[in-house]
């Protein structure tokens, strides 16, 4: 029992809940919601227990938190199970479930997860992160979300005969369990976007190893526009290119405010090479992915930088076609090597000929490099002087471009790939053998998990994870670097086995995490990224409030699908959107980046425009378009984000939006002074169970009509913007078509549309405001953006004297619009009268500046 003075037993015995009788019950087989059958068939070994049967001993969440989750706990409960024989992995039924619809999110690779939907828990698939199950007949919906117990991690997955199996696991054969009290939580509610807030909520106070969002700041760099180097550069990145693509950037009209310089900076090598020189030649993701961290500064192409060798007039030139040489032969390469693997697997014996092409292509790749440089020896650099390396190089990039708030630099969970080479740093670092849970054997083929295998990963011992991150994050810091992208979180899983699992190796690793980027990068410059999995977001979440939401970016299919340029686009924002519903209560969502000069560059703007998070792209240097990207962007590096993150509308949850040949995604977003809901032509690809892979239905690629309502947009979903949702009639604006028109959330019939493949609609929403009897207003913004709405800084109405006035900050310069009923009398802009133009359909437009002395904002003034 916990002490008398505990506070939070204290919270929950004082605070009483709306009503007492929980929700759910199980009885005689039956798991029941309301008295609805939820699960039949259920094992007699599975529990349930009301939420407050089972509070946390203590808690370090905020006290109001608590008590909001306390009136709640009615609505929830915790399921468990008993086994006869203690084990490291444990598989049980829930019982089942058929002709019900569900929306679940699965891990389909090692670190990303994506949707699926289906009717019966048979048609769950393996690594299933949480069910969303729809109860019609109560008008609600449940939530079924595996847990961390003790020291082990729980999934769900398919069973038969419409069975929903949960699979416990430790990730160590040494630790072993047989009976879980709170193995998997369950919630019920009437508002799907409230259940994921009130489940998490509920779980963060049972669990308190994680914190929500809404307890943690996020990192500056949301609100603005930056760009990554991994698609202009991968491996061969260097401080004259980074330098080159900047400037390009400046040039073009759109700074950006923040660089993250992608894999390719660090000092890594392989084993067999010499232990202190750099792997040479390395060129394409995959080729690193077996090579060790050896030392915590930077490679030999950033330690050869000398300050001010960028700034002044014989500042090197960069030719933009030299990555794209290397990149196309190091595929060269790539593809002879995948040519002799198929012909082992085909029982060749004579491998010559292929030995010799390989041979003869990685010569023409050497020498494009310039026989060898990259394998100077690191002893050769005069690294530590403050005018070179590292240091010197984010000194110039700030001396030169005044924006450039935030340089953040990649490294892997474990330090690289291969994570850190042993005996080559102070640290403990010793050479695990990869093993992948069985869980994972649903997912897809994964060249970074085949890779990771076959070499192995470089633990640094978890008692030295705090050592290990500062090591690493100190030193950047000092390096002028404010932040870091983590990648290949998930690695931990295969390595748990000497360290108490996968849990206990991830708290420690998280902890030291954690510590560090309190005390290197004001506790919010990480970015997480390949960690979409449970175990990621109950541990590791303490510090972490921002983070990747869907899958790389990719501009082609690595399978070779030529169609894959195009479908691979709409299942990333599948990615982005589904998984926002769960991660958004943990982290503020990224899309991650895109290239604007891709064949679907717009249709990926579109989404960014109203993700509500950041805006980057990864574009080689000469490779953009920067009229696309002034659609997204303010001259100063900033952005009209959304206020809200991006989710999918209501009548998208239970539908398949990629290869169920009828659905457009539907996502909604918040507005300052409005609301937007986008739609997208996605269909055309998919994941196949059977292939266990995500790959192309052409036969979806076509164009697909759908309706939209002002209806669609949760306005509950934040406090500000509840009034608006009770606003009698709304102007609508849709961006691609240029239309505007008034529509009321009663009356009016939903808007029908049609979107071709791989394109979109914005479809903005501004509550209207009656002026006096007759007079409507209500302001749309700046049409040249996408989002128009997020334009809008300030917004006021005057009914106080004879005149009536509206008076708004706007920020950006173009094309500014509003409904007007009737002809405004007089418009001031910034103080002054000026003209406008005016049409009987109620568009009302004006021409605004961009000032950079006022930081982009005009200030509006319409009479009536």
């Amino acid at each position: 029992m916990a002490p008398p003075n505990n506070p939070v037993n204290s919270t929950f015995s004082v605070i009483g809940s709306e009503n007492s009788v929980n929700h759910f019950d199980l009885s005689n087989g039956k798991f029941n919601v309301k008295g609805i059958p939820l699960l039949s068939e259920v094992p007699s070994n599975v529990t349930f227990s009301p939420f407050s049967s089972i509070p946390p001993q203590s808690s370090n969440a905020p006290l109001h938190l608590q008590q909001r989750v306390q009136t709640i706990s009615y609505k929830g409960g915790f399921l468990g199970f008993s086994k006869g024989e203690p084990s490291e992995k444990l598989r049980n039924s829930l019982g089942k479930f058929s002709d019900r619809n569900f929306l679940s999110v699965f891990r389909f690779k090692t670190w990303w997860s994506t949707m699926w939907v289906g009717r019966s828990g048979s048609d769950l698939q393996l690594e299933t992160q949480w069910i969303l199950l729809d109860v019609p007949e109560i008008r609600s919906y449940v939530l079924i979300l595996p847990l961390i117990e003790g020291s082990f991690r729980s999934a769900l997955q398919p069973g038969v005969d419409g069975h929903t199996m949960i699979y416990a696991e430790s990730g160590s054969t040494q630790v072993k369990a047989s009976k879980f009290d709170a193995i998997a939580y369950v919630h019920v509610s009437e508002n799907p976007y409230s259940l994921m807030k009130e489940a998490y909520s509920s779980v963060r106070v049972h669990l308190d190893t994680f914190r929500l969002l809404e307890e943690k700041a996020v990192p500056g760099l949301v609100n603005k526009f930056g760009w990554c180097t991994w698609d202009a550069f991968y491996l061969t990145v260097d401080p004259i290119g980074v330098w080159h693509g900047v400037k390009e950037f400046a040039e073009g009209g759109v700074s950006p405010r923040f660089l993250i310089i992608d894999d390719g900076w660090q000092s890594i090598n392989i084993d067999g090479e010499k232990p202190n020189e750099d792997a040479k030649n390395l060129v394409l993701g995959g080729t690193q992915m077996t090579a060790r961290l050896y030392r915590f500064d930077e490679c030999e192409k950033f330690r050869r930088y000398q300050g001010g060798l960028m700034l002044g007039p014989k500042a090197p030139a960069f030719d933009p076609k030299r990555p794209k040489m290397l990149i196309a032969k190091a595929i060269e390469v790539e593809q002879a090597e995948k040519a002799r693997d198929k012909a082992i697997s085909s029982g060749v014996t004579d491998l010559s000929l292929f030995d010799l092409k390989i041979k003869k292509l990685k010569k023409e790749l050497g020498e494009m490099f310039g026989g060898g440089e990259n394998g100077t020896s690191s002893e050769t650099c005069g690294c530590k002087a403050d005018n070179n390396g590292m240091k010197a190089f984010t000194r110039d990039l700030r001396s030169k471009f005044k924006g450039l708030d935030d340089i953040y630099v990649w490294h892997a969970l474990c330090g690289a790939w291969g994570g850190v080479r042993p005996g080559s740093t102070h640290l403990d670092s010793k050479l695990i053998p990869v093993t992948v849970s069985p869980g994972l054997d649903g997912t897809m083929n994964d060249l970074a998990v085949v890779k990771i295998v076959e070499g192995g990963i470089g633990l640094v011992h978890p008692d030295q994870a705090d050592d290990f991150y500062h090591s690493m994050h100190s030193y950047l810091n000092k390096v002028g670097i404010t932040g870091v992208k983590v990648d290949v979180i998930h690695t931990l899983e295969y390595v748990s086995e000497e360290y108490g699992g996968r849990v206990e190796l991830g708290k420690a690793y998280y902890k030291g995490l954690s510590n560090s980027i309190s005390k290197n990068f004001n506790g919010t410059g990480i970015i997480a990224s390949m960690q979409q999995c449970n175990d990621f977001f109950f541990l590791g979440t303490q510090e972490v409030s921002f983070g990747r939401v869907g899958d790389d970016f990719w501009f082609q299919d690595p399978n070779g699908d030529p169609m894959g340029v195009y479908w691979l686009q709409g299942v990333h924002m599948i990615h982005c959107a589904y998984n926002s519903m769960w991660m958004g209560q943990i982290i503020q969502p990224d899309w991650d980046m895109f290239q604007s000069d891709h064949l679907c560059a717009k249709f990926h703007a579109g989404s960014r425009a109203i993700c509500g998070g950041p805006v980057y792209v990864s574009d080689s240097v000469g490779g953009h378009d920067f009229h696309l990207i002034k659609k997204l962007v303010f001259p100063d590096g900033t952005i009209p984000k959304c206020q809200h993150f991006a989710l999918p509308t209501r009548d998208c949850l239970f539908k398949n939006p990629l290869f169920d040949n009828k659905t457009i995604l539907k996502i909604w977003n918040l507005n300052k002074y409005g609301g937007v809901v986008g739609a997208f032509n996605c269909q055309g690809a998919g994941w196949d169970p059977k292939e266990q892979r995500i790959k192309g239905h052409p036969e979806c690629y076509k164009p697909m009509s759908g309706s939209v309502h002002v209806n669609d947009i949760e306005w509950d979903q934040k406090m500000e913007a509840t009034g608006m949702g009770e606003a009698v009639e709304f102007a609508v604006y849709l961006d691609q078509a240029e239309e505007l028109f008034l529509v009321t959330p009663t009356s009016s019939d939903p808007i029908q549309t049609t979107i071709q493949p791989s394109t979109f609609e914005i479809f903005c929403f501004v509550p209207i405001k009656n002026l006096g009897p007759t007079a409507k207003f209500a302001p749309i913004g700046l049409t040249n953006m996408f989002n128009s709405g997020g334009t809008l800084q300030e917004l006021e109405y005057d009914e106080s004297g004879d005149e009536r006035g509206v008076r708004i900050k706007v920020k950006g310069g173009g094309s500014f619009l509003a409904y007007s009923s009737e002809k405004p009398k007089k418009c001031y802009l910034n103080g002054t009268e000026v003209g406008f133009e005016w049409g009987a359909d109620g568009k009302l437009t004006l021409s605004l500046p961009w000032i950079e002395e006022a930081g982009g904002i005009s200030d509006v003034g319409f009479l009536f």
